[in-house]
C-alpha cells in the first residue's frame, strides 16, 4: 500500500511539472522581437549572452536553479551574504527528484499558491514569496546556481537539456511563466534580477541570430 501511494504522489508529482501544468501561464505583455539570422555579428551575440547570464546567474534566478542536490539556495544582498558564502535553503528544505518536495515537504507548503496575480503578495521580509502557481525548482538539467556563463550557455543552447526548446521557446517561456515574473518584483526588500524581463527576452532572440555562440571557459 505505501509503495502504490508513493508512486501515486510522483506520477502526481510529474504531471505538475509538465510544461502544460507546471505553473500558471499568463504573458506579461512581453513581445518577442524577432532578428533574422546573421543580423547580429558573433561579438553582438556575445554581448547580447552576457546580458541574458546576469539575469541567470542571479540569485533570484539561480537560487531555485540547483544540481541533483536538490536544495534551494539563499544567497544574495536580501541574506547578507555574496554568492561565495552560500548557503541551502533553511529548515533542511529538500525538494527531492520531484523538484516539488512530495518526498518530504512540498514546497507549496510555504509558497502557497495565489489564486491570481497580486503586486503586493510578497510585500512582507523574510515571508516565503508567493505567485500564481506551484512554487518548485528548475528541473536538475537546468542547473545554474554557481556554473560559468559558458556552461549554461551550452547548457541553455542544447535541446537535451533546455526542455527541447528552441530559443524563441526559451524567451516564450520567460513571457509566460509566473515564477520568473517574479524575480523582477520580488518583494519584501528582496534584489530584483536585473535589466527587465522584455530585455532578458531581446537578448536571447539577437543571442539566436548571432548563431548562439558561447564564451570560452
Amino acid at each position: 500500500m505505501k509503495t502504490t501511494t508513493i508512486a501515486a504522489i510522483l506520477s502526481a508529482a510529474l504531471f505538475a511539472l509538465s510544461p502544460s501544468a507546471a505553473t500558471a501561464e499568463t504573458g506579461s505583455g512581453g513581445v518577442v522581437n524577432e532578428f533574422a539570422d546573421g543580423s547580429v555579428t558573433r561579438e553582438e551575440g556575445l554581448t547580447n549572452w552576457q546580458t541574458y547570464y546576469e539575469v541567470a546567474s542571479h540569485p533570484r534566478c539561480s537560487n531555485c536553479h540547483v544540481g541533483a542536490s536538490n536544495q534551494p539556495m539563499w544567497t544574495g544582498p536580501s541574506y547578507g551574504a555574496s554568492l561565495g558564502k552560500a548557503r541551502p535553503h533553511g529548515m533542511n528544505v529538500n525538494a527531492g527528484e520531484s523538484r516539488i518536495g512530495v518526498e518530504t515537504l512540498m514546497c507549496s507548503t510555504c509558497h502557497t499558491t495565489l489564486s491570481g496575480p497580486d503586486p503586493d503578495a510578497n510585500a512582507e521580509p523574510h515571508a516565503a514569496p508567493r505567485v500564481a502557481g506551484a512554487w518548485q525548482l528548475a528541473p536538475v538539467e537546468a542547473e545554474w546556481f554557481g556554473k560559468s556563463s559558458s556552461y549554461v550557455c551550452n547548457q541553455l543552447r542544447d535541446p537535451e537539456r533546455n526542455g527541447d526548446r528552441s530559443i524563441r521557446e526559451v524567451a516564450e517561456h520567460l513571457d509566460h511563466d509566473v515564477i520568473l515574473h517574479w524575480a523582477w518584483n520580488p518583494g519584501g526588500g528582496r534584489e530584483p534580477a536585473p535589466h527587465s524581463l522584455q530585455m532578458a527576452m531581446d537578448a536571447l532572440m539577437k543571442w539566436a541570430a548571432a548563431g548562439t555562440p558561447c564564451p570560452a571557459e
